[in-house]
Parts: structure tokens; C-alpha cells; sequence
């Protein structure tokens, strides 16, 4: 080969080797990461089942591997929590702090996930066109890393991770907890009864007293506003239950029957909501019947939006949530399915609960494993959330000093609902572990821990008696939710949500009466002094472990929408019910006698999360704002600028 081809045919070979490289993106295409999500899963627990030898792939990852505790957020709330895994940051990039947010005009509390604004409309008559679709509008700001994997050329599936409506466009995925129910509320019951006086105010869900005639009692599922035509502002179905006996029904709705014990839930029910001529919006529902004798009772569950065919994007593709409804059959796509609520208002009983639970999972686990088997290569993420809810309703199983304690014998060896569900958990571990290979890296994490919850802190009566706000009728003292009794003009501070209060600031609360600047340090100085003394009257134990200045603790441009501070407690205490919608009782505290018995809503340093791999950890003190980066260097990419974690690995 003369020095002239041999120069040609290099040129040649470096021009192809710049196109490749231009061409190729960074990373290792052939690398597979798996990340199981266990949301409230204890360390604690963990480790002590573990060493009983109750959870054993938990044990084998362990010894395999690495264990610890995970930094969880401040606070410890799971959108907060698992917008932190997402994205890499803090809250004030991401713009999630709580459940739910003020809007600073009204003072009225508004969720912080997802809103969803109604198209624009052409009134002709009585009726009102829409004219495009839904406007989705999603509060969590910043990149999530399984983007930046699909963008960097590794495919990327994502499923039910809280805070992922609407679905991201650069990733395959199934939404988790945000998406609505086909009302648009996080999810509203109904229970049917002939019981009157069941009839009575009710969180979460809606009581209807009914009449029997006979052996048949009459009803309606309410659907979704009907935004076209305005003289009927609810769409209803009627269904008729025909009572067969002591102890069952036949449901008849929309031209089908549906037989039904007592005890029994029902299948899957597919309905139809007809808007306007041509128009439809399907749902689907299930029933459980409570009972039939003395007093008809039935619950029905909240009207799911159908997956195969989703009147809101619930999956990404759009045709992913209706192609696993294929292989699978129809299934819950509302964001949180298991009805803590009916239970807590003692709508469901306890079986009942742990069956939906059950089912939930099984749903959940199936796509899972389908997943699990057709993976090759790229980011496979699952998060399971039953271990939460469990924790949050059956804690009184397990805490001698709840008051609704109920433990042995009725939660004997075997039986206890807490130990179960994490033997489930590890049930899902041991599939995982026995799906995956050599270049595969396994990454477990959990969101929080959890805690007991025994007393309500009624944080907006400790702030009128301490001075901080003001009645409109001091006689009362006290106040309803939203704020009904609170002399917002003449008020320092108040508290909305579940671990947040806000300064009354001048020029951003509509009668703000705080100036900015001295002022402003002065009132939050006064508060934290005085809060982290309180102290429980009749337990004699402080509340609250620490108040956390959000200016001092968050970074980033969404900073302005934080509350001004978090009250992170002590075990045992958290934020109440009335609270977290501006009511003000007049006591600071009582006692928690909601089988909702368990929370996380505390000092983040008493609620970790859990971490655990098949790789080894190079720092000691792990937490959610470095799963990120970690997982994306697995891949050989680069983090972005403003992702704040750090690789863990070695």
C-alpha cells in the first residue's frame, strides 16, 4: 500500500470514527438499572425483621450488597419526598412543599401536584362546546432524571411514581399519585345506606340515605360537572340494587347485572357518562357490600378514570395505559386507590380495607413482572405505596399507647397487617432478585419512615392564643375550616397544610400586616422560640422538636411559594385534620382517635427512608437528593447544573 491510499483510507477511517462519535450518545447502552420504590418503608423495621429472619431478601440484599438509612426531605411528605427522587433538588427548585398550598388571595388551601383548567367553550343556547382539551397544569418544576436518560438515547419505563401527572413526555410511563379521580378530586367515595342517621358531614367521600321500596332500593352514580350543558351542571346514572335475601343483592346499571354478597367486592364495573350528543366520558367502579339487614349499606368506590380510554393522559404513550388494560384487564389509575378515607369514617371495615389493599398490589405487581421480563437494557423504576397506607392505618396494632390500640390477641403472630405488608415487600424484592443479572444495578429506596401518631396539635389554636391571630368573634374562640371565624386583616400568622405556616405579609397576602424585612425575622423569631417550648398538658411530653426557618433551609427559584416555616414534631404528635384546612377548635390538643394511626409528618430526622443496593456506598450519610445523579452516572451521564445529589456508589 503506496503512502497515498494508506493516507486516503485514514482520512476515511477518522471521518467515520467523528461521525460515530457525534452521532452516538454518552453512557453504556447495555446497562440496565432497576429501582424499587417502597413508599414508608422504616429502616427500623427493616432491619429488625431482617435480623428475625422474617424479610429474607431483604437480608440477602444486605449482606450482598449495602443497607442504610436515607436523608429524607424537609418535611417528610411524599410529594415532597418523591419530587426530591425525581428531580435531584430541594424543594425550593422543585416547587413542591406540601400536600396543599395557599393561594395568598383567598387564604383558601389548594393542592400542589397537578391543576386541571376546562377547555375553553362556545355557548350556543344552553349548551356550552368545548373547544380543545383539558389544560393540565403540573406544579413540580424541574427535569426528572429518567428524562435525561431517554434523552441521552437509554429507554426509560416509569411506574406509578407519586407525582407524575401529567405523564412526562420523554419517558414510558403510567402515572401514580395525582392522578384524579373521573371527578377530578383525589378520590370521592359514596355510600349508599337506608340508615338515616348516617346521613351526616363526612371527609372524603359522600353519603346518600336512601329508601327501600320493597326489595329494591334506588340510586345514582354521580359523574363528572357536564361543563356543555349548563341546565344540568352533574351527570347521574341510576342503578337499581335489588335486595335477593339477608345477605345478597344484584346491581343493575346501565343494562347489566351484577351479583353481590355481603362481605363481597364486586368486579371491575364499566360506565358511561353521556355529556352531549356523541359525547361520552367512561369510568369504571367497584362496590363492596356492607350489608343488607338491619340497614342496607353499600360503598362505592370513586369512579376511576378507564384507562382504555382516558378522558386525561394518564400514561405516556397514550395508548400504554389502554395496551396493559389489554393484557391485564382493567385496573385502578386513580393516583392514591386504597380509600384510607371510608375506613377512617368507618365506611369500610378493616377486612374490607386489607382486601382493596391486596388487590391493589396484585394489580401493581403483575405490570411489574411483565416489565421485569421484557427489560434488556435502559431504567425500569416501580414504586409500590401499600406499605404507607398500611403503616397509616394499622400503627394501632402495634403501639400499646395509641387509643385505639387493638393488639393481641386480635393481631396475633401471623396476622399483624404492618409485618405482612413488608413481608409483601420483600415477596416483590425476591422476584426482582431473581430477574435480574450481572449488569443490572438494584437501587431500593423508600420516600420516609414512619411513626405513631397519638395527638393532634391544633397549630391554629396555639397561634390565637399565643397572639399570633385573630378572631373575628372573640367570643368563640375557635373557628371552622377556611379560616370562617379568623380576622385575616388583624392576623401575624397562620397555618394551612400539613406541616406549613405563613407569615401574614404585607404585600403578598392579600391583608398582609407583616412588613418584609425586621419585622417579618422578628414574628418568625417569636414563633419558633415559643412553639419549640409546647408543650402536651396531659402528657406532659414537648411537641415539637424543632421549627425550621424555610429561607435559611431551601434554595432555588421557587423559594417565594415555600411557607415560611415547617414544624417537624416529635413522635407521637402531628398537625390535625381542621389545621391542614384552616380550621382553629378550641383546645391545642386532643387525642388522634382516627384509625388513620400512624404518620411520617414529623422532624425529618426521626422518619428516614431506606436504601439499600447490590453495589457498595462510598458515603455514610445517604438521602433522596442523591438517588438522582447516582442513577444517572450508572449510565455515564453527565448530571445537569442545578441537580444537587452526589454519587454514592464506589
Amino acid at each position: 500500500m503506496t503512502l497515498k491510499y494508506f493516507k486516503i483510507l485514514s482520512a476515511v477511517f477518522f471521518s467515520l470514527a467523528v461521525l460515530i462519535a457525534a452521532c452516538t450518545k454518552p453512557g453504556y447502552p447495555d446497562k440496565k438499572v432497576v429501582v424499587l420504590g417502597f413508599d414508608g418503608l422504616d429502616p427500623r423495621i427493616v432491619k429488625k425483621m431482617a435480623d428475625e429472619g422474617k424479610l429474607p431478601n431483604f437480608k440477602r440484599l444486605m449482606e450482598q450488597g449495602s443497607f442504610s438509612s436515607l436523608k429524607t426531605t424537609l418535611p417528610p411528605q411524599s410529594p415532597v419526598a418523591w419530587s426530591t427522587f425525581a428531580t435531584g433538588t430541594n424543594p425550593g427548585s422543585h416547587n413542591i412543599f406540601d400536600f396543599l398550598a395557599r393561594d395568598p388571595e383567598t387564604y383558601l388551601p389548594k393542592l400542589t401536584i397537578t391543576e386541571v383548567e376546562s377547555p375553553r367553550s362556545l355557548k350556543i343556547g344552553s349548551y356550552s362546546i368545548p373547544v380543545g382539551s383539558p389544560n393540565l397544569i403540573a406544579y413540580r418544576q424541574g427535569t426528572p432524571f429518567w428524562e435525561i436518560v431517554e434523552q441521552n438515547g437509554t429507554p426509560a419505563t416509569v411506574l406509578l411514581v407519586p407525582v407524575t401527572f401529567p405523564p412526562d413526555e420523554n419517558a414510558t410511563m403510567l402515572s401514580g399519585m395525582g392522578v384524579p379521580d373521573i371527578l377530578g378530586t383525589n378520590g370521592t367515595f359514596s355510600f349508599f345506606t337506608t340508615k338515616p342517621e348516617d346521613e351526616k358531614k363526612t371527609v372524603g367521600g359522600k353519603i346518600f340515605v336512601v329508601d327501600r321500596f320493597g326489595d329494591q332500593v334506588r340510586s345514582e352514580v354521580f359523574g363528572p360537572k357536564n361543563e356543555f350543558l349548563q341546565d344540568k351542571p352533574t351527570v347521574t346514572l341510576p342503578f337499581v340494587s335489588e335486595i335477593l335475601g339477608d345477605d345478597k343483592i344484584e346491581i343493575h346499571l346501565q343494562g347489566k347485572t351484577y351479583p353481590l354478597s355481603v362481605g363481597e367486592w364486586s368486579p371491575w364495573i364499566e360506565v358511561e357518562f353521556p355529556m352531549v350528543k356523541y359525547v361520552t366520558v367512561k369510568g369504571i367502579l367497584r362496590f363492596y357490600l356492607v350489608g343488607v339487614s338491619p340497614h342496607f349499606a353499600l360503598y362505592m368506590s370513586p369512579v376511576n378514570i378507564d384507562p382504555t380510554a382516558p378522558v386525561l393522559p394518564i400514561s405516556n404513550p397514550k395508548e400504554y395505559s389502554a395496551e396493559i388494560a389489554d393484557k391485564f384487564g382493567l385496573y385502578y389509575t386513580q393516583g392514591m386507590p386504597e380509600d384510607t378515607w371510608a375506613l377512617n369514617e368507618l365506611r369500610l371495615g378493616d377486612s374490607a380495607f386489607l382486601e382493596l389493599v391486596e388487590f391493589i398490589q396484585n394489580e401493581r405487581v403483575r405490570l411489574f413482572k411483565d416489565e421485569l421480563r421484557k427489560m434488556e437494557k435502559g431504567l425500569l423504576i416501580a414504586t409500590f405505596v401499600s406499605s404507607d397506607r398500611v403503616q397509616h392505618m394499622f400503627s394501632r396494632s402495634i403501639d400499646a399507647e395509641n387509643p385505639l390500640y387493638e393488639g393481641s390477641p386480635h393481631y396475633s403472630e401471623g396476622k399483624d397487617p404492618i409485618a405482612l405488608v413488608y413481608q409483601y415487600c420483600d415477596k416483590i424484592l425476591g422476584t426482582t432478585l431473581d430477574y435480574i443479572d450481572d449488569n443490572t444495578t438494584l437501587i431500593v429506596v423508600s420516600d420516609h419512615g414512619f411513626s405513631t401518631f397519638r395527638r393532634v396539635v391544633h397549630l391554629n389554636s396555639w397561634l390565637a392564643q399565643n397572639d399570633f391571630m385573630n378572631f373575628l368573634d372573640s367570643s368563640e374562640q375557635e373557628s371552622n375550616e377556611f379560616f370562617e371565624n379568623i380576622d385575616l386583616e388583624q392576623s401575624k400568622a397562620y397555618s394551612l397544610g400539613l406541616n406549613s405556616i405563613y407569615i401574614n405579609l404585607k404585600g403578598r397576602e392579600k391583608f398582609g400586616t407583616v412588613e418584609p424585612g425586621m419585622e417579618l425575622e422578628r414574628v418568625k423569631a417569636e414563633i419558633i422560640a415559643k412553639l419549640e417550648q409546647l408543650v402536651d398538658p396531659e402528657t406532659g411530653q414537648k411537641a415539637v422538636k424543632k421549627v425550621y426557618d424555610t429561607a435559611k433551609e431551601y434554595s432555588g427559584p421557587f423559594v417565594k411559594n415555600a411557607p415560611d416555616l415547617v414544624v417537624g414534631y416529635f413522635d407521637g404528635f402531628r398537625t390535625s385534620w381542621q389545621t391542614a384546612l384552616g380550621g382553629a377548635p378550641k383546645a391545642i390538643f386532643e387525642d388522634n382517635i382516627k384509625k388513620w394511626s400512624g404518620d411520617h409528618l414529623i422532624d425529618p430526622d426521626l422518619v428516614p427512608g431506606v436504601f439499600l443496593s447490590n453495589k457498595p456506598i462510598k458515603v455514610s450519610d445517604p438521602g433522596l437528593t442523591d438517588i438522582a445523579s447516582t442513577i444517572l452516572a450508572e449510565f455515564g451521564i453527565e448530571p445537569p447544573k442545578g441537580m444537587e445529589g452526589r454519587v454514592i456508589f464506589k
